[in-house]
């Protein structure tokens, strides 16, 4: 089926994750996802709540520059979202991002096995020559574990967008370019193996 989108859907398989097409039937998961540890209240995320889990997932799926993922744990269970959005195809760049996992999850080797997942397929599949990551400057542990990545601060966007409580997000902006690649994915590999 031609979504008319770039990237188009896809499904990717790992050890401990897997990547499938959002649709409304992890609505249910995915507000459990979300209540535990009440990821919606944290002000500098934009973790929906779990009644808004439904109209989160009509939004990503109705935006033309944004294809979104599940993220199930090994049982099939989605635990979480992600896509690639900002698409550019004429300039073959993506950013990876909205990204969260319930709390139970974090830490663990889901979010490092699906960014190299993700890596992978744009700079192996989609032959991008830019992945780009963003997330608020004050987000310190999004920070790190985009940083734990291998990808480089490129800069920071001041008062870049207003944030539902109205405060200003200034949006730290990082990528990882596709000369870097090979060490990212070599990084990323041996993390997996340490099981981190």
């Amino acid at each position: 089926m031609d979504t008319g989108k770039w990237p188009v859907p896809v499904t990717l398989k790992g050890t401990h994750a897997s990547l499938v097409p959002l649709a409304p039937l992890h609505s249910a998961e995915l507000a459990e996802a979300s209540a535990d540890g009440d990821l919606h209240t944290l002000w500098y995320t934009s973790v929906p709540s779990p009644t808004a889990v439904p109209a989160e997932i009509e939004r990503r799926l109705s935006q033309p520059n944004m294809t979104a993922f599940a993220i199930l744990d090994p049982s099939g269970r989605a635990i979480g979202l992600t896509t690639f959005m900002n698409t550019d195809a004429a300039n073959r760049r993506v950013e990876i991002g909205s990204t969260w996992y319930r709390k139970s999850a974090q830490r663990s080797p889901i979010n490092t096995e699906c960014k190299l997942m993700m890596l992978r397929h744009a700079f192996e599949e989609l032959s991008c020559i830019a992945v780009e990551f963003r997330t608020h400057f004050l987000n310190h542990q999004s920070r790190r574990a985009i940083e734990r990545l291998g990808a480089k601060l490129d800069g920071v966007l001041r008062n870049h967008t207003i944030m539902a409580n109205g405060t200003l997000r200034d949006t730290a902006v990082y990528s990882i370019c596709e000369h870097e690649w090979p060490a990212v994915h070599a990084n990323l590999r041996h993390k997996l193996d340490q099981n981190r």
